[in-house]
């Protein structure tokens, strides 16, 4: 047996030429030919063809998806897709695959349902297809806290156990919490404003919960949200602005390192943001009616108004995203600042594509104001008075934002449901893997 020392890894073999190495990792294809039987291996870094005689392996019974241990020595080879190979000295079977996998790591997909993919994510995800999804999505994640820790924001991780909502207690869903009832929490959107106070700029990736009773092809009771927040802002502009200098920065970085894998799920690069229009919301109902004849909307968007306002950004811009700004303050959270006397909230989501990704928007940052307008929503402040007392330790004026990561992914690969860029996707019906 070999220590794990002791392995190579598939990126490292052309500069091992010549040389025995020991290689570990899942076989994803076998070929025989005539008197050569071709073994691909794959590990986490690439595939590489190794080459033996039928004889000398057959007392192994090789299957697809064995994970293997395989002993050689690298040679070029110009016809192999890599331009080497490795010539198989011994084999040692480490972990058997099953007789009837429903699909393999080559498989054409098309047949195979979603369902299946869930139940079977190790090999799903080892299938590129898949797996490129979550690769990218780990870009986004890493992109994200590149960018922000370049502009001095700081990462904090809060609880996700808590006594109340933040948005008033409505689809939160309950934990018994030793004698008493606890939450899962719908937002971290104190514990950010509790962070702006003492940071003054701070964010957080980490699961949310939400529990609605949605059956669509958007939604999620548990997705992943990548949180920011921060302070000295003078409107939600300056907020709109930041995120358009933050997706650019992501796109940018995707197109640069991830190009080919986009282009297998896209036609086009990912576009700049910095030209994405803001539109009022009053503004927006007046082009739905305009180019939709769409008279059925008076305090919110449907989905099939997000889709017709990304279709107007996109002829004016070539970028099918838009800022919805001032949606009506009574539709939103009570810690939303307000936009001007008419009615209008200091908050706005981002479509893109058809579908909101983000919303965000500027915060209350008086405590006499928050009392006030939890009155006002028949809310008692008393309830609040853990969250409240944070705004006697001088808050800036602030505001943020909250991105869906898997609807950001499904955006960005053009994936038609939400659950796809969920490695375990939760709804109201689906509890396992």
């Amino acid at each position: 047996m070999t220590t794990y020392r002791e392995r190579v890894l598939v990126e490292a073999i052309p500069h091992l030429i010549n040389q025995e190495i020991t290689l570990r990792g899942w076989v994803c294809r076998i070929r025989v030919l005539g008197k050569t039987v071709f073994v691909v291996l794959k590990d986490c870094t690439g595939e590489l063809q190794c080459v033996a005689e039928p004889e000398s392996i057959k007392e192994h019974h090789l299957k697809l998806e064995d994970t293997v241990e395989i002993v050689g020595r690298i040679r070029a080879e110009p016809r192999a897709k890599l331009g080497y190979e490795l010539d198989i000295v011994r084999v040692h079977v480490l972990g058997r695959s099953g007789q009837h996998l429903p699909f393999t790591s080559y498989s054409n997909l098309e047949s195979v349902s979603p369902e299946t993919l869930v139940e079977y994510r190790p090999l799903a995800i080892r299938h590129e297809a898949i797996g490129n999804i979550f690769r990218v999505q780990a870009a986004l994640l890493k992109y994200f806290r590149e960018f922000l820790t370049q502009r001095h924001f700081t990462e904090i991780v809060t609880s996700k156990l808590v006594a109340s909502g933040t948005e008033g207690g409505t689809n939160l869903f309950e934990v018994k919490y030793f004698d008493r009832i606890a939450y899962l929490a719908q937002s971290p959107q104190f514990y950010k404003e509790h962070g702006v106070a003492g940071f003054e700029r701070v964010f957080e990736t980490g699961h949310v919960y939400r529990a609605e009773p949605h059956a669509t092809s958007r939604h999620l009771t548990e997705y992943y949200s990548l949180d920011l927040e921060f302070g000295f802002v003078d409107g939600p502009e300056d907020v709109i602005q930041l995120e358009r200098e933050l997706l650019t920065s992501i796109f940018a970085s995707l197109n640069e390192w991830y190009g080919d894998i986009l282009l297998s799920y896209r036609e086009r690069p990912l576009p700049s943001m910095l030209e994405v229009p803001c539109w009022e919301f009053a503004r927006c109902l007046e082009l739905l009616k305009e180019h939709f004849n769409r008279t059925d909307l008076t305090d919110d968007l449907d989905p099939e108004a997000e889709r017709q306002l990304c279709q107007l950004a996109a002829r004016e811009t070539g970028v099918p995203a838009v800022f919805v700004l001032g949606f009506p303050l009574s539709g939103r959270p009570f810690y939303t600042a307000p936009r001007g006397p008419a009615g209008a909230a200091s908050s706005f989501d981002l479509l893109f594509r058809g579908i909101e990704i983000t919303t965000g928007g500027q915060r209350l940052h008086r405590r006499e104001d928050l009392e006030h307008a939890l009155r006002s929503r028949g809310m008692d402040p008393a309830n609040f008075e853990s969250h409240l007392k944070m705004f006697e330790m001088g808050m800036p004026p602030h505001g943020g934002l909250a991105i869906g990561l898997e609807r950001l992914t499904a955006q960005v690969l053009n994936l038609s449901n939400v659950r796809q860029a969920a490695l375990y996707p939760r709804d109201r019906t689906k509890l396992t893997p």
